[in-house]
């Protein structure tokens, strides 16, 4: 039975920050459709997910305030990869002023379901994964924010990974095969041929929850991985923290996309903060709701990269950091 998780924000009237940009007493309805982010973490207070308090301040900010002129339908699909095409045509059912979404493959099933209703989707590359014409004018119906800055960074992480674990020369990728079956696949065999590096173990099928982490982990582990890289794919965002007490457990040091993995007990991670595209979502929401096409409204791209370590999971692994890794470290965790 397919299951869909959805909360309705209150609907009432309220005065308007920005009375200029908004029409007065208008309520604007927002759609949150995400493949894999639990529903009752979407909101202005979560711990779980803290980049959606950034993005519900930065709404606030620009005058819209959920439960007075902002109603906000939340839905996810929980991980279940054979539901996101249904979950997909039902949010665009639903007929919202705006979609916002993550995920390259959820968007492209949403731009599948509505040539008209606008999106914001965060996501990896959406030009090479057809979603835009280009970052500068997307074109149709979507505009975004691309939290990827390219084939480049992934070898950065491998190197980064390497120089902290010496000797280093099989490792496991965390992610789908739709992953590896895109761009990221030649991408990162070719960074990993650089360094000197194998990859070994499965990849993650199915629906993407609990059971299938704990099945690929423990056979990378058994592959004779040394460490893990985990993709930056939602699905492991959303679990991040399993994953990261799932690679300790196996005493696997593992390298992150973004730095929320470190704070949740993720080894180390270089990437942007996601709370930063949140934002920027936000703040792309509001010039479609006073008007603006999305398809004019250019993706916006990570510019801030940071690089983080946990020494209390170092010191859980048995890890010492080298001296060199920790002094290029912009946040060190040490307890």
């Amino acid at each position: 039975m397919r299951r869909r998780a959805f909360i309705g924000g209150l609907v009432c009237t309220a005065a308007l920050s920005r009375a200029e940009a908004q029409q007065a007493g208008k309520v604007y309805r927002i759609a949150i459709a995400h493949p894999s982010y639990p529903v009752s973490e979407m909101n202005e207070a979560s711990d779980r997910l803290p980049w959606f308090p950034a993005f519900f301040a930065e709404l606030r900010r620009l005058g819209y305030i959920e439960g007075q002129n902002l109603r906000v339908e939340r839905y996810s699909a929980e991980g279940r990869t054979a539901q996101y095409a249904d979950l997909a045509r039902e949010v665009v059912g639903r007929r919202p002023d705006v979609i916002l979404s993550g995920k390259n493959e959820m968007i492209l099933l949403l731009k599948a379901a509505t040539l008209t209703m606008p999106i914001v989707g965060i996501s990896a590359d959406p030009v090479a994964a057809g979603i835009a014409t280009s970052l500068a004018r997307p074109g149709g119906n979507i505009t975004g924010v691309s939290v990827d800055a390219g084939r480049e960074v992934w070898g950065k992480r491998l190197e980064l990974l390497k120089e902290a674990i010496p000797g280093l020369s099989r490792i496991g990728f965390l992610a789908d095969h739709e992953t590896w079956d895109s761009w990221y696949g030649p991408a990162l065999r070719e960074a990993a041929q650089r360094h000197g590096l194998n990859f070994v173990g499965p990849q993650l099928h199915g629906s993407l929850q609990e059971p299938e982490y704990r099945r690929v982990i423990l056979a990378i582990a058994d592959a004779g991985a040394q460490a893990l890289l985990a993709s930056d794919q939602s699905e492991n965002i959303a679990n991040r923290g399993l994953i990261s007490e799932l690679a300790t457990a196996a005493r696997l040091p593992a390298m992150y996309a973004y730095p929320e993995f470190v704070s949740s007990g993720g080894l180390m991670a270089y990437g942007i903060k996601l709370s930063e595209a949140y934002r920027g979502a936000a703040g792309q929401i509001d010039q479609i709701l006073r008007g603006t096409k999305p398809g004019e409204i250019p993706y916006q791209q990570a510019t801030k990269f940071l690089f983080a370590i946990n020494l209390k999971t170092a010191k859980t692994l048995g890890l010492e950091i080298p001296p060199n890794v920790l002094a290029r470290a912009d946040e060190v965790i040490e307890q």
